[in-house]
């Protein structure tokens, strides 16, 4: 390790070995829900205080109903990265490691409660 050069050392993908891939994955979950999202509010939006029959045969048709499923899974995926972040830079310890664990978990809990609530109105 003592020959190596300055530029060789810090050539990695930072001390973690993992800083690039986090900071190119929140970049494309944040260009994804840039598109997403408006989509997502212009489908809504059409059957926003409709009555129940007029939305679940809106969101029966395919277009809407993929729409909303994946404005929550890039949503709550690009939620669970950035919380991890500011959990990383404040909790220390144990509770780091429980915090990761529960925003994790509640994360995948809503992906799987949005995406079966859309299911099951959709079928």
């Amino acid at each position: 390790m003592g020959f190596l050069t300055d530029r060789k050392r810090v050539t990695g993908l930072g001390a973690a070995r993992t800083g690039t891939d986090h900071f190119w994955s929140m970049t494309v979950s944040s260009v994804a829900l840039l598109i997403l999202v408006p989509l997502f509010v212009f489908t809504f939006g059409a059957v926003l205080g409709e009555d129940y029959d007029t939305v679940t045969a809106y969101y029966a048709r395919p277009f809407p109903a993929i729409v909303a499923i994946l404005t929550l899974t890039v949503g709550f995926h690009h939620f669970a990265m950035g919380a991890r972040v500011m959990i990383e830079d404040y909790l220390h310890g144990l509770s780091r490691k429980i915090g990761i664990i529960a925003v994790t978990c509640i994360s995948y809990a809503a992906i799987a409660a949005g995406i079966f609530a859309i299911a099951r109105i959709a079928l």
